[in-house]
């Protein structure tokens, strides 16, 4: 027999009863019964938790939830079942200092660090909080965690960010933040509070953007620092609320008057209206802005000033137009605009790059003779290099011709892609002619591709995933540096040549 230690769903031997094998039990998960058994693992894995259980039905709830738990954290936290009712494991349930004998007692979830024992698992027993723990086992609890939080809304994802923004009638106060930053600690009891009373009339959310795949919403909305507030109506970004560090409940500022509404000679252009407008001007420079930046706030005057000069000339050179990229959010993504401000100039509706220009004397300059505009820069994809981009539906197939894929899936717009791009590409051009070896790369933002990056579990940009004839192997988490890349492929190559060196040797 196979001994009881390891994947215990894919033994033969284990007898299942019926509700077990139809309960889905993650093979993930695995079933211990040998106190050397549980050595080992604690001395080879530095962060496990241990579902101790009374008998196989009292662990029946919890293995189903962390079986889901264990895909979710798979590659950095191992979970384990120990069952006490059972004969052979009693013995370790007693070593382990488990005590299930008061009547009410039906589990015990213990965590170990490091090879030793960390602490008894006594937060909420969902599935986010105990992915949020084995993620960070000193960290502190989630905000939601707390009853006092349960009229304020827990945001978890952008997709979530932006259902809210889409869909909420009432006036909306955000509060992002990072867990570890005490002022949030300070402000969150008052904000849970104002949730409560302002139920039914305004809708208050909270989410921690600490993590580098919120990038973007940071950026759109001058996350600088923590906590930052935002306030929306019907999902319009109005200003940052930063009245809270005063006790005297000053009423917030009123907003400002949008620019598109202030008049003068500059055109407002919106996604509706924006490719119709570059083709009727054959000359149009374009600002894209964001009501909260300030150096968009600074040129503004000169942008219009220059506007102004161009619309009183008899032969005009030109027209300047500007789109607030935070409403008009189309028109945002396709030209990959990810700071503000940014220009574009458009020649007979083809887009040209700017180069920085603040002041209306440049502008004016530019208007009347642009640079030789040179061609559009090509996208990644249509630059000649050895990455295969792929879209959702011949992703598989080629994955499934190749030994060795690592793919890295990403958003044009994001800083970090950015800087990566050239690393990547150099070391698919590395492994080029061996044909086993792929570098491919999928755009998460293509329509086409978001059911896929959905489905690889891609929360954050960049990420790479290594692939083995198309089977998800692991997450590629060394360095971003072309030598990274290539040291890991060059390991996954040689370590073919060792078992073919294995193979021969035995012949």
């Amino acid at each position: 027999q196979a001994g009881t230690h390891g994947r215990w769903l894919l033994d033969p031997q284990v007898v299942l009863p019926l509700w077990l094998s139809s309960a889905k039990v993650s093979s993930l998960i695995e079933r211990i019964s040998d106190p050397k058994d549980l050595k080992k693992l604690l001395r080879t894995r530095n962060n496990v938790l241990v579902l101790y259980s009374k008998s196989e039905a009292a662990a029946e709830n919890h293995l189903r939830l962390l079986s889901t738990v264990a895909q979710a954290v798979k590659g950095q936290g191992t979970i384990c079942w120990v069952d006490c009712g059972d004969a052979e494991s009693r013995k370790l349930c007693k070593k382990m200092k488990v005590d299930l004998s008061p009547k009410d007692k039906k589990v015990e979830l213990f965590h170990y660090q490091d090879g030793a024992f960390h602490t008894e698992y006594n937060r909420a027993v969902t599935f986010k909080s105990i992915v949020a723990f084995l993620k960070d086992p000193k960290g502190p609890p989630l905000w939601e965690e707390d009853p006092g939080a349960k009229d304020v809304v827990h945001l978890d994802s952008e997709k979530d960010f932006r259902r809210l923004l889409k869909k909420e009638e009432k006036p909306l106060l955000i509060m992002f933040y990072a867990p570890w930053c005490s002022m949030c600690k300070r402000m969150m009891p008052h904000f849970q509070k104002a949730a409560t009373q302002l139920r039914g009339h305004a809708v208050l959310a909270g989410m921690n953007v600490y993590s580098s795949e919120f990038e973007n919403i940071k950026e759109e909305y001058s996350v600088r620092g923590f906590p930052t507030i935002c306030y929306f109506e019907k999902g319009r970004f109005l200003f940052q609320y930063d009245n809270y560090g005063s006790t005297g409940g000053a009423p917030p500022q009123v907003p400002e008057t949008p620019w598109a509404d202030e008049g003068g000679s500059v055109y407002h252009l919106t996604d509706e209206d924006f490719d119709q407008f570059v083709k009727e001007h054959s000359s149009v420079l374009v600002m894209f802005h964001a009501p909260w930046c300030g150096h968009c706030k600074k040129m503004k005057p000169e942008f219009e000033k220059a506007a102004e000069a161009l619309h009183g000339e008899a032969d005009s050179s030109g027209v300047l137009a500007a789109v607030d990229a935070t409403v008009n959010k189309a028109l945002a993504e396709r030209f990959h605009i990810s700071e503000f401000p940014t220009l574009k100039y458009f020649k007979n509706g083809e887009k040209y790059a700017v180069p920085v220009l603040r002041t209306k004397k440049k502008f004016l300059e530019w208007m009347q003779n642009p640079e030789a505009p040179p061609p559009p820069e090509p996208t990644w994809e249509e630059q000649q290099t050895s990455v295969l981009h792929l879209v959702g539906d011949n992703f598989r197939e080629t994955l499934k011709k190749k030994k060795h894929t690592l793919v890295m899936f990403y958003a044009p717009w994001c800083p970090h892609c950015k800087k990566v791009i050239p690393h990547f590409t150099a070391a698919a051009d590395a492994f080029k002619d061996d044909r086993k070896i792929a570098c491919a790369a999928v755009d998460c933002v293509k329509d086409k591709n978001q059911d896929l990056c959905q489905q690889e579990a891609v929360k954050g940009y960049p990420t790479f995933h290594y692939y083995h004839y198309g089977k998800f192997t692991e997450k590629y988490d060394s360095d971003r540096t072309e030598l990274g890349f290539t040291n890991y492929i060059r390991a996954l190559r040689e370590g073919d040549h060792e078992r073919l060196g294995k193979k021969k040797e035995e012949l």
